[in-house]
């Protein structure tokens, strides 16, 4: 076997629950060795379906932490280790001698990795870690208000906050062993799943902001928006003649464009209504394009469609399915995304594949998972000495300062991936076409693209001339890591294709982001985020239950089923894959390091979504289904989901016998004792009957007098109609007392916040940049790389290099 990136490298896993355990996986899946320590009895969350995935290639010890014997087992294990992964503040790990201050002392090259719920500090630091009290209390669950025919937020079904913050745990170990490799020294590193919310904030922040400074021209608010309720034309879901619907993604225009053709609507432009881009089409003329789009697409069956769009290719789309449906996917399977192997209880187990395709240091997925404590007396002595042995110093500047990021993408995914390496310290320089990245032209004041590009230096350059060709060589010769989302093709036509840069820059680490993977039938197929969304069963999960019908209604039904779905297909599939893009970067990066070697790296959107529904993406003979949300969307059982109560909504997550026993105590209630609801079996069992049980009791107190009972004594209740997320993150003390906004001098927003960093490092904090506008540093850049001022001048006359204007704001 070819080496992976992290062979030799021991990990050990005291995380409960998939959070830590699919982080684990990952860095497995990459050659670490993984013990992962379980109470006696096993991780109570062996129970959920897709464990059998998050626990492969792992050694397994029981140890019982709340004796002697066992805290000087776990010392031992972790005095051969490289790295620690703990779930939970550091008093309970403590608690059970699993806190960093005993598994570091004497031992300063480990790397103790901490995920907690809402950070270490704030009012929310003892609120229980479910995703949906994250989800709830960050406004998460207020995106998805008006999809159910009801008032009041809708359950957050795709769990975007455990996938985010279990590639951030990822990247930010692989980030403290690369500044470890140069100091000798480990170090506490923290993330959270409060943080692993914040990649799905795309503008709100930034907006809340600017409603404030100029309250009249940033008043509509995207969330509340008929405007945005309603799908836009370009990212349309279309019921097709077989009854199945479909998803459009075709967010530029020569994409619609390419759409209007293969659907034989290109007619409309001989109609002076439709010059120039939808937006500005008046609104009579787009719904009278959109009825024809709905009655055009009844014409073909499903398949049909995709034949033609195929054939086309050039038109982004796909079929809604579930996920389970989406492990037969073609692309998937080709990309190598499917693999199974033979467990002795289960048999042919089909899952995930590694997380991305590495061309020289390729990732492969462990064994079975083990039974618990398979392990008990097998696992390996701890070693001899000790990784690394540098000054033992920090630079200050993060834990990739001296790494250089060269970035050729545009939107959200690949870009926002890029800015989470230039938070950690790398050098991020993104070189753009004249005009600047496409996705800065949307929104007011740019706004969309804010976001996308912190932490990052700006050069704009007309790629397709010889000479910008040539300073893009340049600037490749400098660079230790390359990331682009271009089509297969396009980057040897712009002269950035592998070959042409390895050629500069050998040791290059090149990573290719795209729809579909290099190996599929799709492979040259474009693609935006509603089609991972549809494809990947995300969507489905979030309109609930008895959606999308497939028998044809009238055309107002129509309508509202296809809001439902656009509201549905929001734009989480471009946040999941930017975590990969990150982790991946960070993989490649290793085994230049450990190795030597650059090497080809592959992600794609299909892929990452997967691993965003990482919690169904698994078969096996008599796995569970996958729990979905109801019609109304109120969560998944009596003990978790929404309740309206005498004030406000809450959420609650009580699903355990612990938690529900405390709850009824702490609520005055008597369910505990009704023999209908005494174990966890015979309520879900009695499900419907403890819905109406509890919420006649949540409608006794308002929604802040429950969070305030419950949630600090680790209760799950918090209210889930407050402030909406970009006010949450704006305003909220405990997001300003860890620190997960910061003040930034921006070029055109002045003194702002932008959003935190993925992960905390506490030997080599983070300086987070503001970000640039297209062109930002393009004199800077030049002049670093020898050109003269008369040179930069005549690039900029001729169109070569550009700059984008501040422009104004009110």
């Amino acid at each position: 076997m070819a080496n992976r990136p992290l062979d030799g490298i021991r990990i050990l896993d005291i995380s409960t629950g998939p959070v830590g355990g699919m982080a684990t996986m990952v860095l497995g899946d990459f050659g670490a060795d993984i013990t992962k320590v379980e109470r006696p009895g096993g991780d109570r969350f062996r129970a959920l379906a897709n464990s059998p995935m998050w626990l492969r290639g792992k050694q397994s010890v029981e140890l019982d932490l709340t004796t002697e014997a066992g805290r000087i087992r776990l010392r031992e294990l972790a005095d051969g280790s490289d790295v620690v992964l703990v779930t939970g503040k550091e008093e309970e790990c403590a608690r059970l001698g699993a806190d960093s201050a005993t598994l570091r002392t004497g031992h300063p090259e480990l790397i103790y990795c901490r995920i907690t719920a809402f950070g270490s500090k704030g009012p929310y630091r003892d609120y229980p870690g479910y995703e949906g009290i994250v989800a709830a209390k960050s406004g998460r669950m207020r995106s998805f208000e008006g999809i159910a025919d009801r008032e009041g937020p809708g359950y957050a079904a795709v769990r975007v906050g455990m996938h985010s913050t279990s590639q951030s745990a990822v990247t930010a170990i692989l980030g403290a062993l690369h500044e470890r490799d140069a100091s000798g020294e480990g170090q506490v590193v923290e993330t959270s799943m409060l943080q692993g919310m914040q990649p799905y904030d795309l503008l709100a922040l930034l907006r809340s902001q600017l409603l404030k400074r100029y309250p009249e021209k940033y008043a509509l608010d995207p969330l509340a928006s008929a405007a945005l309720r309603s799908p836009t034309l370009n990212y349309h879901p279309l019921q097709a003649g077989d009854g199945r619907w479909m998803q459009m993604g075709n967010l530029l225009q020569h994409l619609f464009d390419n759409y209007l053709g293969a659907a034989d609507l290109a007619d409309i432009y001989a109609d002076p209504r439709y010059e120039g881009p939808p937006a500005l089409w008046s609104e009579e003329a787009r719904e009278e394009l959109r009825d024809r789009m709905f009655l055009r697409m009844r014409e073909k069956t499903a398949d049909e469609w995709m034949q033609v769009f195929t054939e086309n290719g050039g038109v982004a789309a796909t079929i809604y399915r579930p996920t389970q449906d989406a492990l037969d996917d073609p692309d998937l399977i080709l990309n190598g995304m499917v693999k199974e192997h033979t467990h002795p209880e289960l048999g042919v187990v089909r899952q995930l594949g590694p997380v991305a395709n590495l061309s020289v240091t390729p990732g492969a997925i462990g064994g079975a998972a083990p039974t618990a404590g398979a392990h008990n007396s097998s696992v390996a002595a701890p070693r001899n000495g000790r990784n690394g042995a540098g000054a033992r110093t920090s630079n200050g500047k993060g834990p990739l300062a001296g790494v250089t990021v060269v970035e050729f993408a545009t939107i959200i995914a690949a870009p926002l991936g890029v800015s989470f390496l230039g938070d950690m310290g790398a050098r991020v320089i993104k070189v753009e076409p004249v005009g600047g990245d496409p996705y800065r032209g949307m929104g007011m004041a740019g706004i969309m693209a804010a976001r996308t590009n912190q932490s990052k230096e700006s050069i704009a350059l007309d790629l397709k001339s010889e000479e910008g060709q040539q300073i893009v060589r340049e600037i490749v010769e400098r660079s230790d890591i390359l990331i682009h989302n271009y089509r297969p093709g396009v980057p040897e036509r712009l002269g950035i294709g592998y070959a042409d840069c390895k050629a500069v820059r050998p040791g290059i680490v090149y990573v290719s982001v795209n729809g579909y993977g290099p190996d599929g039938p799709s492979a040259h197929r474009p693609s935006t985020h509603p089609i991972p969304g549809a494809a990947l069963g995300g969507a489905l999960m979030q309109v609930g239950a008895g959606r999308p019908p497939l028998d044809f209604q009238d055309l107002q039904k129509t309508r509202r089923t296809a809001e439902q779905l656009f509201r549905s297909n929001e734009a989480n599939p471009d946040p999941n894959t930017s975590v990969i893009v990150a982790t991946a970067a960070m993989l490649g990066l290793t085994a230049a390091r450990r190795f030597g070697v650059g090497q080809q790296v592959f992600v794609d959107m299909m892929a990452t979504n997967a691993y965003a529904n990482a919690d169904d993406f698994i078969q096996y003979a008599g796995k569970a289904p996958r729990a979905e949300p109801d019609g109304d969307l109120m969560g998944l059982s009596a003990t978790y989901r929404l309740y309206e109560a005498a004030e406000g909504w809450v959420f609650l997550a009580v699903p355990e016998d612990r938690e529900f026993r405390a709850f009824c105590a702490a609520a005055g209630a008597d369910l505990a004792d009704d023999a209908r609801f005494a174990t966890k079996a015979l309520r879900a069992a009695n499900d419907a009957a403890l819905s109406e049980a509890l919420a006649a009791v949540m409608r006794t107190r308002g929604a802040d007098a429950w969070e305030a009972a419950l949630a600090p004594n680790g209760i799950g209740c918090v209210r889930a109609d407050g402030p909406t997320p970009g006010d949450f993150w704006l305003d909220d003390p405990h997001v300003r007392e860890n620190g997960f906004i910061v003040p930034v001098q921006h070029p055109r927003y002045g003194d702002s916040y932008r959003w935190g960093t993925q992960a905390l490092f506490e030997r080599t904090p983070l300086h987070p940049g503001a970000g640039s506008l297209a062109g930002d540093h393009t004199d800077e850049i030049l002049a670093e790389l020898g050109y003269g001022g008369d040179d930069i001048s005549r690039l900029r006359r001729e169109g070569i290099a550009w700059s984008e204007a501040v422009g104004a704001l009110e």
